[in-house]
């Protein structure tokens, strides 16, 4: 199985790194100063057993596609769309936060997975990767969309598992990412006012708004008791040279300046859901203007006061 990483940042870099470190065959794509560093110096992988730079294939466009090629889709969910296009029908794995990707791939592709990901991983550098996770690199969930397990889902679960992942092949992998995305709420806090005391409270407000939309709208999702026990003492965050991560993904994003953020697809899924069935979602909302709004003008992360959003949000 040759797995093509669509995408070669924090996520995918780290798959793409840790499936070639394990003897795997893999093709990363990656765009603009990020591909030119992967193909003349190769991805530099930095994580707490070590640092190593792997030189892996790479390329920036499509490529002709055979048996047993696999796409591992790990961009952004703004960009999902467009990083599909002139890919042959092989199967696709949606290894990104969000709840819509999968649905987009479908459209084009028969064989489509969701991934759930909690892997703590940084990537503001052409050519360089930081992965935090330890002892495992990140717990991976995976299966069939929109649900189910079948013989890829079980191979690819077995192949990260020997390459430094948790993964495991489940049946309704979709309940898995909607937990994952009420997780994912945050980081439009994170991005906007750092770790400044207040946020924690301003996330628990969104997650409880959209508790509230999603079993209004009858969306089953993991308990916080299943993703603990799950990742158990497999993934625990190590500070890399002394320095801890810095931020989630969407303050990597503002901190990249991309003038782009995915918070249409996590806070913004939920004022959409909240919208669909009469559950109002005043916090997300707030929250989803104001980090488009920072990426549209490419403010620095952290930048806004804490009693700032806090105004905002009534």
């Amino acid at each position: 199985m040759r797995y093509i990483i669509i995408g070669a940042g924090a996520i995918g870099g780290t798959i793409g790194g840790r499936l070639f470190q394990s003897g795997h065959d893999v093709l990363l794509v990656a765009r603009g100063a990020h591909h030119e560093a992967l193909r003349d110096r190769g991805l530099r992988l930095v994580a707490p057993d070590g640092e190593e730079t792997l030189r892996i294939p790479v390329t920036d466009r499509p490529v002709p596609l055979g048996d047993g090629d696999v796409l591992v889709v790990a961009t952004k969910t703004q960009d999902t769309r467009a990083a599909l296009d002139g890919w042959d029908d092989v199967p696709v794995v949606c290894a990104q936060n969000a709840v819509e990707n999968e649905r987009l791939a479908l459209r084009r592709f028969s064989q489509v997975y969701g991934m759930c990901l909690w892997m703590p991983a940084l990537h503001l550098e052409p050519g360089v990767v930081a992965s935090y996770g330890t002892p495992m690199s990140g717990m991976l969930p995976l299966g069939r969309y929109p649900q189910g397990v079948d013989e890829t889902a079980e191979r690819m679960a077995g192949d990260l598992s020997k390459s430094r992942f948790a993964a495991f092949a489940v049946p309704d992998v979709m309940r898995w990412k909607y937990a994952k995305l009420l997780g994912n709420l945050g980081n439009a806090v994170e991005a906007l006012c750092g770790h400044a005391p207040g946020t924690g409270e301003i996330t628990e407000r969104a997650q409880r708004e959209a508790r509230a939309v999603l079993d209004a709208a009858g969306i089953p999702y993991a308990s916080e008791e299943e993703e603990r026990t799950a990742r158990g003492d497999l993934v625990e965050i190590a500070p890399l040279g002394g320095v801890e991560r810095p931020g989630g993904s969407t303050w990597q994003s503002l901190a990249r300046g991309s003038g782009s953020v995915e918070v249409d697809y996590l806070n913004g899924e939920i004022v959409l859901l909240g919208r669909r069935h009469g559950v109002p979602t005043p916090v997300n909302l707030v929250l989803q203007r104001e980090a488009d709004r920072f990426a549209r003008e490419r403010r620095e992360p952290g930048s806004l006061p804490i009693a700032d959003l806090a105004r905002l949000i009534g």
